[in-house]
């Protein structure tokens, strides 16, 4: 099977049966990757005893940085599921 048609199968706009392509699965993917590293950011936090209190869960990583990069995840996610690629993969004739 040719590969641009693998890659385009389901670029109709008219096709009811696949509204997404494969590209938007691989940006749906990157995406929930973002999202994934994110909270990762957010996990951690050391020893967590009754006599010890530890501070490291306010570090700047925790509480900005990382809802942050979950966020993006998220908007990127959306962009990924209603981006529309033609048919013909870009190019005029």
């Amino acid at each position: 099977m040719n590969p641009k048609k693998l890659w385009n199968r389901a670029s109709n706009p008219n096709d009811e049966r696949m509204p997404l392509t494969t590209k938007n699965y691989i940006l749906m993917l990157a995406g929930m990757a973002v999202i994934v590293i994110g909270f990762c950011l957010m996990s951690g936090g050391g020893d967590h005893t009754a006599e010890q209190f530890d501070y490291s869960i306010f570090s700047w990583r925790r509480i900005s940085l990382a809802p942050v990069v979950v966020i993006a995840g998220f908007v990127f996610e959306i962009y990924a599921i209603l981006k529309r690629f033609d048919a013909d993969g870009g190019r005029k004739r």
